[in-house]
């Protein structure tokens, strides 16, 4: 418990943290936590995505491109535990739509 107390926390400074090279850093780590440790991530849904939906809505177009990528994935290893943050998620991603990058309108 107190190693996934750590990982948390570790995730939850790089992604709020200053600087568009740790907030990637941070959508990696929750990329990896998802495929690493699956029971840590839906425990924790709604506070992870508080954090992590600032970075799909960031205004660095790389950072929120590799958010919008990596959602991708994570939607495929979360599926239903997706359920208590699938309506902002769904308007973060909308908000992305109308971008004028090409790789952010793509992702």
């Amino acid at each position: 418990a107190v190693d996934e107390t750590e990982k948390l926390q570790k995730l939850y400074n790089l992604l709020e943290a200053k600087g568009f090279e740790t907030w990637m850093e941070g959508v990696a780590l929750l990329l990896a936590l998802c495929k690493n440790s699956p029971k840590v991530i839906p425990t924790n849904i709604v506070q992870i995505f508080d954090y992590f939906l600032l970075r799909i809505s960031d205004t660095h177009n790389k950072v929120k491109q590799m958010a919008l990528d990596m959602l991708a994935e994570i939607i495929v290893i979360l599926e239903d535990a997706l359920n208590l943050v699938i309506v902002l998620t769904v308007e973060g991603i909308l908000k992305n739509l109308n971008s004028k990058d090409p790789g952010v309108h793509a992702a």
